[in-house]
């Protein structure tokens, strides 16, 4: 494959990739990358055509925001062009409003595959689905200004798009719960300290920043990280014995592979 060769470009989402590294960008500066369900079947058709070799994916939002979250066209009654709208959703069957949900979700879920570490690069606003397509990947770099808001209950609405499970994870209930009840908007500085943010750089910085942890995490075998990336996924569903056999599990899996007894 040579060098940033693009995979997708459709929908306000562009999928390049270079050996190792896939960068999914958000091409709708215009917009502040606001998001739509066109948007997220394209993040979710992104996921599917990644080529195995990737082991680093990078998300980023071309502009002043990485994400400004759902297009408020959403809200209207006549919703977006060939969509149904959301009040027409509302008034179907729960089977179908579920199903739709979940379709959703899809673009969402797969950041967190074992096979791959994931990296939201952050500038400006990510706001309601914008954090929670940040919170859906692994690591979190943010630039200086970077903005985080959870505004679905001032709409009304719960963040439905997977950002509570690692929010909570992260900052802890409570003040996952104060975040996203008030609303407000948590600043790149608070965001380091909190635990959101792996690394907040200035803005100029932020691309050199990725890219810096990109190559860190290339620097170890790929199967060692996939193991470790797979334990730690699943420690918080493990008690600490469970986890202790789920470790030697790994490690005699990836001493066998060094010994070349591998299956």
């Amino acid at each position: 494959m040579t060098a940033s060769d693009t995979l997708l470009d459709q929908d306000g989402v562009r999928l390049t990739v270079d050996d190792t590294v896939a960068t999914v960008t958000l091409t709708n500066p215009a917009k502040r990358n606001a998001q739509s369900p066109a948007l997220w079947r394209a993040l979710t058709e992104a996921g599917r055509r990644l080529p195995g070799t990737v082991r680093v994916v990078v998300l980023r939002g071309e502009g002043k925001s990485f994400s400004a979250g759902l297009d408020r066209q959403a809200f209207t009654p006549e919703g977006f062009d060939g969509e149904p709208s959301f009040l027409d959703l509302a008034r179907g069957s729960d089977e179908a409003l579920d199903a739709e949900i979940a379709a959703y979700q899809e673009a969402f879920t797969w950041w967190r595959r074992t096979d791959i570490v994931s990296i939201a690069a952050v500038q400006g606003h990510a706001i309601g689905a914008g954090f929670q397509l940040a919170l859906a990947c692994d690591l979190r770099v943010c630039a200086d200004d970077a903005q985080f808001a959870m505004r679905e209950t001032s709409l009304g609405l719960v963040p439905d798009l997977t950002g509570t499970h690692p929010l909570v994870s992260l900052v802890g209930y409570a003040r996952a719960l104060e975040i996203c009840a008030t609303g407000r908007f948590v600043h790149a500085a608070e965001a380091e300290r909190i635990g959101l943010a792996n690394a907040v750089v200035p803005l100029a910085e932020l691309s050199a920043a990725t890219a810096d942890l990109t190559a860190a995490l290339l620097a170890a075998p790929r199967d060692a990280v996939v193991e470790t990336k797979a334990l730690l996924r699943g420690a918080q569903g493990r008690t600490y014995e469970e986890q202790r056999v789920a470790e030697r599990a790994a490690q005699a899996r990836r001493l066998r592979d060094l010994a070349g007894l591998g299956e």
